[in-house]
């Protein structure tokens, strides 16, 4: 299994949503996070914005399903200009249901 954290901007938030849902993915997580990337933010005229607005969608996904999210959430995010956003993702060796403690994997 595979974690995606996928950092987008929020104005493309509704865009991933719909992606992933046609894609099977309706199982997901999502925050309204502040940051930067390597552009350390943005100046507009005089004022300059340390950090930004971004939307981070969190989801876990099994491996063979993963290229399709990964599509699924590249599609939905593109812009094509500087600060459209990173994913990354990590392996998950365990996971746990609190309510029954039932173990996948």
């Amino acid at each position: 299994m595979k974690m995606i954290r996928a950092i987008v901007r929020p104005e493309k938030e509704a865009d991933v949503v719909k992606n992933l849902e046609k894609s099977g993915f309706t199982a997901l997580t999502k925050m309204d996070v502040l940051g930067r990337g390597k552009q350390k933010g943005i100046q507009v005229g005089s004022a300059k914005y340390d950090e930004l607005a971004k939307t981070l969608f969190m989801l876990v996904v099994e491996d063979e399903e993963f290229p399709r999210a990964m599509d699924a959430l590249k599609t939905g995010a593109r812009t094509g200009n500087p600060g459209d956003g990173k994913i990354f993702v990590t392996d998950v060796d365990e996971v746990t249901t609190i309510r029954t403690g039932d173990k996948a994997l």
